[in-house]
């Protein structure tokens, strides 16, 4: 068995032709799409970077493996304390270690354990290959490792090879001899003139008049990321800028595919095709980040095909991406392990059927403290620190009709924030019976001052709101904040 898994950070499905994207940025991943299965409603539990990826090693929502954020103890994965033996848990039962016990060759291409010195992140690898820049490679410097890596490994039988690409992350970093392939195409309909103007009118990290998170500066080695967005021109470069990075890097994974193409072996290889997190370009007043626990942060690609398995089959049903695990346990015949939180969805893969769950609970506390319900056709949101963007506590969004999050209902169905709200105490319930400690790791964040990226850089920002005209905001975010004025 020979699997091949790219993690493709910040790839929003939104902006993949396979998931329906007006432009043309991904033909190699579409392909990869029609021959197998295509998940449409596939989420990360925890968002953004470093708990997604630790979700998904250990098998466990945040809440249980302890990393939620960026920074301080809800940063670190917890410790087994008293009850750890001569190696860890994660030496036998994280995602990498399910192909170790296969016996198979485990292999990791990204520099992702050094950019959050996430080095649990690096548990049941074989072999481990940092490309060296700590999340800021481009896929041109990526791709001649995988490149040899394939041409020494690729005919040998059992192994998985896990490849992180980074492109369509901020700054978005293609080379500018990459040149614009969609200079003349239209921007995404939906942002109208009358959104984009009401869009001129939030605050926060990341809106329009601070795509640098607090500022609107800019960095000459990154000439495709703006650090504002004033008019319909800069919101073409923003969009282009972020379209570019996956067209770039989409033709880097067209070369390795090229290459199990030329070694005979391309219809052999299981192919995985998934990301940590999507990027917000516009939801919630939000470009260029991965900040909330939305619909645009929060849902994720996933592509699978499998030899054997379903050809072009779409699956609507709603699903973790923690969910791998134990569905790659069942397709290989091993028994999943007792500590992984996610539910197999095999039998999608293997006769098409609905294995989705009723509802999902997603979480962001990096850039805010959010969880939000997935349900039926409802996202509901519950903020509990806004990291200065003045979200209301409660948001509901009718993503059948409102994908991109501009109609918030919360107000006007009380009844499904109610419903939601009954889901999510549900979930928190079944969460803390089932592990060993007594804290929720977001309040763990709460009560240490708040996110990562918000802590400490509110009486700045109150200046830039005073000398860009938008002091009307200062006060209710001292009202929301007053820790940081102290």
């Amino acid at each position: 068995m020979r699997v091949l898994l790219l993690d493709l950070d910040s790839t929003s499905p939104k902006h993949l032709g396979c998931y329906g994207y007006h432009r043309k940025t991904s033909p190699n991943i579409d392909r990869i799409a029609s021959e197998g299965v295509k998940f449409t409603n596939y989420y990360t539990s925890d968002a953004p970077c470093f708990p997604s990826r630790t979700a998904l090693m250990t098998g466990q929502f945040g809440i249980h493996n302890g990393v939620v954020g960026h920074g301080g103890t809800a940063a670190d994965v917890r410790h087994e304390g008293p009850t750890r033996e001569f190696k860890d848990r994660l030496a036998f039962e994280s995602f990498p270690a399910l192909f170790r016990s296969l016996d198979m060759k485990t292999t990791l291409i990204s520099p992702f354990g050094e950019r959050h010195s996430a080095y649990t992140f690096y548990a049941g690898f074989n072999e481990i290959h940092n490309t060296g820049k700590s999340g800021m490679e481009s896929a041109e410097e990526v791709t001649p490792t995988v490149m040899n890596w394939l041409e020494n490994n690729a005919n040998k039988d059992d192994w998985f090879l896990y490849v992180n690409y980074w492109d369509p992350h901020t700054p978005y970093r293609a080379p500018e001899e990459f040149g614009n392939p969609f200079a003349e195409e239209p921007l995404p309909e939906w942002i109208t003139d009358e959104v984009f103007e009401k869009q001129k009118e939030k605050v926060g990290p990341h809106s329009v008049h601070e795509i640098n998170m607090y500022d609107n500066h800019t960095y000459p080695d990154y000439p495709r990321y703006p650090g504002e967005i004033k008019d319909r021109d800069d919101l073409r470069k923003m969009i282009d800028g972020y379209d570019c990075g996956i067209k770039h890097m989409d033709d880097n994974i067209g070369m390795v595919f090229a290459e199990l193409e030329r070694q005979g072996i391309m219809d052999e290889v299981i192919i995985i095709i998934t990301a940590d997190h999507g990027e917000n370009m516009g939801e919630l007043g939000i470009y260029g980040e991965h900040g909330t626990a939305d619909q645009g942060t929060c849902r994720i690609p996933m592509i699978i095909r499998w030899p054997g398995c379903h050809q072009g089959h779409v699956d609507e049903g709603l699903h973790y991406h923690l969910d791998l695990l134990p569905t790659i346990a069942e397709m290989v015949g091993k028994e999943p392990a007792k500590s992984w939180d996610g539910r197999s969805f095999a039998r999608t893969l293997t006769k098409g059927e609905d294995t989705g769950r009723d509802f999902l609970v997603i979480s962001q506390c990096a850039h805010v403290c959010q969880r939000s319900v997935r349900f039926g056709e409802w996202l509901y949101i519950r903020t509990y620190h806004d990291g200065y963007h003045l979200f209301n506590k409660e948001m509901l969004f009718n993503i059948k009709y409102d994908s991109f999050e501009l109609n918030d209902l919360a107000l006007k169905r009380p009844d499904l924030c109610k419903e939601a709200v009954y889901y999510l105490n549900e979930w928190h319930d079944e969460m803390m019976s089932t592990m060993p400690f007594d804290v929720d790791p977001l309040w763990t964040i709460m009560k240490e001052g708040g996110p990562y990226h918000a802590k400490g850089y509110l009486k700045n920002y109150v200046k830039r709101l005073e000398e860009t005209g938008r002091g009307h905001a200062i006060p209710e975010l001292m009202r929301r904040h007053p820790r940081e004025f102290q």
